[in-house]
């Protein structure tokens, strides 16, 4: 069969462009229609080690000088022939090869579910994540660098040889990074992405090829390194000396230290050691000879690195969340050992899963550190694929520790907390810290984590907590109490000037639901924009389509925690919270119809199969089919308020959605749905928590802008 013919066109609008050819992992033919399913796609791919030595070249993008935009044409066969030759010209380099190293990374990649899913498209080596032409192009620049490296040795002060040639290798690094086959083109920007959009290597359908000796390639490259080169040059700072050494048996004496500071792994969000394989083989080539010290091994050590991967590949299966507080409580006890009893600790730790926070905070108190303080400090670039449309963290969080040690160095083990002592400093605490950060624009999860210090220091000043009988109070229970704490704080924030209390369950949690999502801008994040570690490509680890999720998402155990320091409970909740595996939902208003109107939302069309434009239909045949005709809207109200302020909220929602205004004003003037005080508070709360661009938050805006027009 014949290869379809492409072509390179303008399109007047996004309508005249087709649906793309891949989904879920399946592939459809453009020609046939025929949608091969996604188990066939990764057998025949793997057959060909994901399909990247004999892809098929598909456009040429160019820029002209002094020319503003970018040039699309088609592939010439001059073009095919050149990509094409490659092949023949890498098979020719490996024959010729005669070092003690292959020319190419031929290290094995661990299939670590959710963060390396090329491996289930035959991509199992290193090497295979990279075309023919980048190979020879990175092997050519890794060869030239070793060459440099050995000249500069002949001709300059060994120093400065072994710095320049670090440089150039770390130059090699970044180009390596826009070097492989799993670098997208970003249609809305115009510009190549690198491989390292997220701490993840997905499977790429279609792949852009950087140039090497472009802009972007070579030259840009070596224009980053100079760059750090020069800022640091020019920082002023006095000589240090850096040293390759195991956290868990540092080369410090002890109490030499007056500070320890560090960025710890953060649990199992990262898989470190295995991410830094993509570089590791190639700075092996190129560096080698120069760090002989740093390359002993075919691929980065891992047998000692601290993080929690046993649900993720079963090579790590004894990794799990006790193996890494255990290995990271003998780290901070090493940090403690070599710093001075009047010293301090930093440890930086940026993870929105409770348990994850659960297992570093239980190693710092185990090996003998007092909490004292937690900052909340911006490190990460906004705009990083991260933490686009993410609910990531919008900081890092800095935990300040002091030893809870004698004058001597000796760990004090005689101090026992009162349990009821702790229980009424523990809010006045919460209540002096979380006003603060709110007028430093910390909000959400960024301003629970940033409690935990203030709490933390109440608690790990002691060597233990024991209640009146002598039970020993776990670090488990006590977060359970600082959550609590944290939520009604927050809960009295959001309701400034109201009674919270005065609210059902479901308002408390909604409301504190969507503040724990807030980002550092003040706007929370919708399910739709949720982080999720197990995306993989548009390709789910399963066979099916991976459906668009609507409404706003929290880690279960978050989830728990927030309804329970609310004295609510999720399970009672059904109608607004629906939960799936470790993940919990608050549903989105649309979906509670059956709920607010006793009708099933299946029955009406969902807003993923609509365009933008009918939302409004929908909903009003949504409420026509709610109430049996469209003319019984014209006599009849909301069968029944709601039970609760959240529900007479979310009904008018839905009454101003669809349009039916004379019905809106029933239900809040002659049924008395808007005579209630609380309702319009608690509505205006909302309006502020809903993120922007979300039809919850033009609704409620909308419903509020009637009130005065309504009497009230």
């Amino acid at each position: 069969m014949r290869e379809p013919l492409l072509e390179v066109f303008s399109p007047k609008s996004a309508m005249a462009v087709e649906s793309g050819t891949s989904k879920g992992g399946a592939a459809t033919c453009p020609i046939t229609g025929y949608t091969t399913p996604v188990e066939s796609v990764r057998r025949q791919l793997s057959e060909r080690k994901g399909g990247a030595s004999d892809s098929r070249l598909g456009c040429v993008i160019s820029v002209a000088p002094n020319v503003s935009g970018r040039r699309y044409r088609m592939a010439t066969d001059e073009d095919q022939d050149i990509a094409g030759k490659s092949l023949a010209l890498l098979g020719g380099v490996k024959r010729e090869a005669k070092e003690h190293l292959s020319v190419l990374p031929e290290g094995k990649l661990n299939h670590l579910r959710g963060f390396f899913n090329v491996v289930l498209y035959g991509m199992t080596h290193w090497c295979d994540l990279f075309s023919p032409r980048q190979s020879i192009a990175l092997v050519t620049f890794a060869r030239l660098i070793r060459e440099t490296g050995a000249n500069l040795e002949k001709d300059s002060d060994a120093r400065f040889a072994e710095a320049v040639h670090t440089c150039l290798a770390m130059a090699l690094g970044r180009l390596v990074d826009y070097g492989s086959s799993l670098c997208v083109w970003a249609s809305a920007g115009e510009f190549v992405c690198h491989t390292f959009g997220r701490q993840a290597l997905p499977m790429v359908w279609d792949f852009a090829e950087v140039n090497p000796l472009s802009d972007i390639g070579w030259a840009g490259a070596c224009e980053w390194v100079r760059r750090v080169v020069e800022a640091n040059a020019n920082a002023q700072m006095a000589p240090g000396t850096a040293i390759q050494t195991s956290a868990l048996n540092h080369a410090l004496p002890t109490d030499a230290a007056d500070a320890t500071i560090t960025d710890p792994p953060y649990y199992a969000a990262i898989p470190y050691a295995d991410l830094s394989d993509f570089f590791y083989g190639w700075l092996q080539r190129a560096l080698g000879d120069v760090h002989k010290d740093f390359f002993t091994t075919e691929l980065a050590p891992k047998d000692d690195e601290c993080v929690s991967l046993s649900h993720r590949a079963a090579m790590y299966r004894h990794k799990d969340g006790a193996w890494f507080e255990a290995k990271m409580a003998q780290a901070c006890g090493e940090s403690r050992r070599v710093t001075k009893p009047s010293g301090v600790g930093l440890y930086v730790f940026a993870n929105k899963e409770t348990q994850g926070w659960e297992a570093m905070l239980g190693a710092l108190i185990r090996a003998g550190w007092v909490i004292t303080a937690s900052w909340p400090i911006d490190t990460e670039r906004g705009g990083r694929l991260r933490a686009r449309d993410s609910a990531a963290l919008a900081s890092s969080i800095h935990l300040v520790c002091r030893p809870r040690e004698n004058p001597d160095g000796s760990v004090r083990t005689e101090e026992i907390g009162d349990w009821r002592d702790l229980l009424q400093e523990l809010p006045k605490r919460i209540h002096e810290w979380m006003p603060r950060l709110a007028e430093e624009g910390v909000v959400g999860a960024d301003a629970i984590f940033a409690c935990l210090g203030p709490a933390l220091e109440v608690f790990s000043r002691y060597s233990r907590v024991e209640k009146a009988s002598g039970e020993v109070v776990t670090l488990k229970e006590y977060l359970e109490h600082v959550w609590a704490a944290v939520a009604r704080e927050a809960l009295s924030m959001v309701f400034a000037g109201a009674d919270a209390t005065g609210f059902e369950a479901d308002a408390r949690l909604t409301a504190m639901w969507l503040w724990t999502l807030q980002a550092a801008n003040g706007t929370a994040e919708s399910a739709d924009n949720s982080d999720n570690a197990e995306e993989s490509d548009g390709d789910s680890e399963g066979s099916g389509k991976k459906a668009k999720t609507s409404g706003f998402v929290l880690e279960y155990d978050a989830a728990r925690k927030i309804a329970q320091g609310l004295g609510a409970h999720l399970q009672d909740l059904d109608s607004l919270v629906e939960i799936t595996g470790d993940k919990a939902r608050l549903l989105p208003v649309s979906e509670r119809t059956r709920h607010l109107f006793d009708k099933d939302q299946s029955d009406t069309p969902t807003a993923g199969r609509q365009k933008k434009k009918q939302t409004q239909l929908d909903l009003f045949v949504e409420l026509v089919q709610a109430s049996g005709s469209e003319s019984a809207w014209g006599e009849k109200t909301v069968a029944k308020l709601g039970d609760t302020a959240l529900d007479r909220v979310h009904q008018s929602m839905i009454l101003f959605a669809a349009g039916r205004s004379a019905a809106l004003k029933r239900f809040l003037v002659e049924d008395g749905a808007g005579s209630d005080a609380k309702f319009w508070r608690l509505a205006q709360a909302l309006a502020a928590l809903y993120p922007k661009n979300t039809d919850e938050k033009r609704w409620v805006e909308g419903v509020l802008a009637r009130k005065k027009s309504f009497g009230f």
